[in-house]
């Protein structure tokens, strides 16, 4: 039965990379907005990466209670 799950869980991690390659060969060269849109991708990662960090030290505040 675990054999039955593993095999389906491969058949979708195929499936999904076939749709992401496809999706890949359709889109479009870049245009003048991407600069905007990497700004914009960098602010983000930024503010999640110090809200992952601030969660950690949280985590580790708790942990030596």
């Amino acid at each position: 039965m675990g054999d039955e799950r593993v095999l389906a869980a491969v058949g979708r991690i195929e499936r999904a990379l076939a749709r992401l390659e496809a999706a890949a060969d359709r889109s479009p060269a870049p245009g003048p907005a991407d600069g905007e849109l990497r700004r914009a991708h960098e602010t983000l990662k930024g503010k999640v990466e110090q809200a992952i960090a601030r969660i950690d030290r949280l985590l580790a505040s708790a942990d030596s209670d």
